[in-house]
């Protein structure tokens, strides 16, 4: 079977950026279960990954459009420290993520990340880690199989490797 909308795909996948900076790999782990054409992939990978069968290796090069997106510099900013309540001040450490409105897009929400702190100010960023990166993914197909009406109803693999 060929790798088409609906189909349940297995595959094992290494990823690196351009620079040649290891970002996953499923080495080790069991392969990576997802249902096609549901958005469930950075959409690079996805339409690479059409029409392929299992036992197919596949290079592919996806540009920061079809992966994580261009990076926004209206999402990269330094909050005041008293726009935070004072009680999580402490917790505002890097890496801590909350949700904010968008900058500039009227109702929408951000998931955003602390990536830095000032004496005054928090510096957080709205921009995926993986923004404006290419990436290079080397995948092995380990199988494809048509989804069931269940997955196709709950919009997701079931079963080893699949979400249930």
């Amino acid at each position: 079977m060929q790798i088409a909308a609906d189909a349940i795909v297995s595959f094992h996948y290494q990823v690196v950026t351009s620079d040649g900076d290891a970002v996953d790999s499923s080495e080790g782990r069991e392969p990576l279960v997802y249902l096609h054409g549901r958005s469930q992939i950075v959409p690079g990978l996805e339409a690479a990954l059409l029409g392929k069968s299992a036992g197919d290796h596949i290079d592919a090069t996806i540009a920061p459009a079809d992966a994580y997106g261009e990076r926004d510099p209206a999402l990269d900013m330094g909050v005041p420290m008293d726009a935070f309540p004072e009680e999580i001040h402490e917790q505002l450490q890097e890496g801590a993520q909350f949700q904010a409105d968008h900058p500039t897009e009227d109702g929408a929400v951000v998931l955003y990340t602390v990536v830095g702190r000032e004496a005054d100010r928090i510096l957080v960023s709205g921009n995926h880690p993986l923004s404006g990166q290419t990436l290079i993914f080397a995948v092995d197909i380990v199988d494809v199989r048509a989804a069931t009406e269940e997955e196709l109803s709950h919009g997701h693999a079931h079963g080893p490797g699949g979400a249930h």
